[in-house]
């Protein structure tokens, strides 16, 4: 939107180490501006309204089972999650694939159910998805033939271009001749899970976005990448351990709730307990939360923050009597299920069962059915997807409901999505909504934080590296 920084020139290091900042908000996007802002020396309050960390990347205690509130996975392209993971000590916890593998179980076949898998091999790109999509068997030859083509011209798109952001990609798939079940079957199997949205709902530009960068920049791009231990084990207990490490202050159920500046220029941070005076605030938290706390003038159209929509996701979780899979993972065609996950080791199950995970993004029809229901629903599918479930003893069913899980990526959502920079010196924004290019991602989130610490430390004139510079 424009917004320039107010503070500039350089500053000696014994004022930069009484420099003193603010995070509002402990998901990803705020413990990364936190930690690159406590390593560049300043001293860091963060506050965070929950009990913990992690944003809605989180862990909670059910019974004997510690639970993920969704299923999440990042790609080998993900290189500033990757920072993240590796700055709090995690990346052995989150383990990525040796080679891209997604394994396709369409059941909607009138021949009966059948496997098929997206995978690549070494070759250099576009080489290494050719030998695996002309194996693809749930598209025909000639709608193989068209992926490739449809490919190639995504891939002479530039994500950046703003023309991009108006035009959706279901539009963009029909031009180029791709079909009902070729939409159905490769673009939206990866589109819905990457961007929460189906392509006619999903900007050409994010859409370009994840694709150029997961299949098309090199092989290994699209590797998947999950936790082997509950989310909370690296998004809070680790991440708590780095920011006390770096000697940031961590206040839990601690919401910001006045944001003031003074008249010598500082900073007023008001928590009800107490007010936190501070040379820079990075406010990290919801589009939302966010425009009722910036101050009057801090953007231009402040009230385009909320224009900006948001997109639910339902997880379904079932635990079983016996093992019903023996895959980690798979993506299911021909039925309601979008992808199913093994989280039996990660949650501390004991004994004889499977519990398993079914992530389902784009969930606006049911984001609010009943439990019953939901029920009475998925688990008949999972038979008819997993033959060893039909008579299984169900230990547990539950449901977990992000409903504003992620930003809408809809057309049109770039000229909503603010930059990091305000007109309020010493005022910035993070979090997945803003500007960072990419879709609502735990890659976006960290990006933006490390943005708005780059540009809080540009602003106080601090000479600095960025620790994504290479992946940037």
């Amino acid at each position: 939107m424009g917004e320039q920084p107010a503070r500039g020139g350089r500053v000696n290091d014994d004022e930069l180490r009484r420099s003193r900042a603010v995070v509002i908000g402990g998901g990803l996007a705020g413990v990364t501006a936190a930690l690159r802002l406590a390593d560049a020396g300043l001293d860091v309050t963060l506050l965070e309204g929950r009990p913990r960390l992690g944003g809605l990347a989180f862990s909670f205690r059910r019974g004997e089972l510690t639970v993920d509130n969704g299923q999440h996975v990042y790609l080998r392209c993900c290189t500033a999650y990757r920072w993240f993971l590796d700055r709090v000590d995690g990346a052995r916890l989150a383990p990525l694939q040796n080679r891209l593998d997604v394994p396709v179980l369409d059941v909607g076949r009138p021949a009966g159910p059948r496997l098929g898998r997206l995978r690549r091999n070494a070759l250099p790109v576009p080489l290494h998805l050719a030998a695996g999509l002309a194996g693809y068997p749930h598209l025909s030859l000639a709608e193989r033939a068209g992926v490739a083509r449809a490919a190639l011209a995504l891939g002479r798109l530039d994500p950046d271009d703003p023309a991009l952001d108006a035009v959706d990609f279901g539009s963009w798939l029909a031009r180029h001749g791709q079909s009902p079940r070729t939409i159905e079957a490769l673009w939206d199997l990866v589109g819905v899970a990457t961007l929460n949205a189906t392509a006619p709902n999903a900007s050409l530009g994010l859409a370009a976005k994840v694709f150029k960068t997961g299949l098309l920049s090199e092989p290994g791009a699209a590797d998947i990448g999950w936790a082997a231990v509950p989310l909370g084990d690296i998004h809070d207990t680790m991440s708590r351990k780095a920011l006390d490490s770096a000697g940031v202050r961590v206040e839990l159920r601690t919401k910001a709730h006045g944001l003031a500046r003074t008249e010598d220029g500082h900073w007023v941070v008001d928590t009800g307990a107490e007010r936190i005076e501070a040379d820079t605030v990075v406010l990290a938290v919801p589009q939302r939360e966010t425009h009722a706390l910036l101050p009057e003038g801090a953007l231009d159209a402040p009230d385009r923050l909320l224009e900006i929509g948001t997109s639910p996701i339902l997880n379904v979780h079932v635990v079983y009597d016996r093992k019903v899979l023996r895959r980690p993972f798979f993506a299911a065609l021909g039925s309601p299920v979008q992808w199913v996950f093994d989280r039996t080791e990660a949650s501390g199950l004991t004994g004889p069962g499977q519990y398993l995970a079914v992530s389902q993004s784009a969930a606006g029809d049911e984001i609010d059915l009943p439990v019953a229901e939901l029920r009475a629903r998925y688990l008949p599918e999972l038979e008819r997807l997993l033959p060893a479930a039909r008579g299984a003893g169900i230990r547990d069913f539950f449901v977990t409901r992000e409903r504003t899980a992620t930003f809408a990526p809809a057309p049109g959502v770039g000229l909503l999505r603010p930059g990091t920079l305000t007109r309020a010196p010493g005022l910035f924004l993070a979090g997945a909504w803003t500007a960072t290019g990419w879709p609502a991602t735990m890659e976006g989130a960290v990006r933006s934080g490390a943005s708005a610490a780059d540009a809080a430390l540009l602003a106080l004139g601090r000479p600095h590296e960025h620790p994504l510079q290479e992946a940037a």
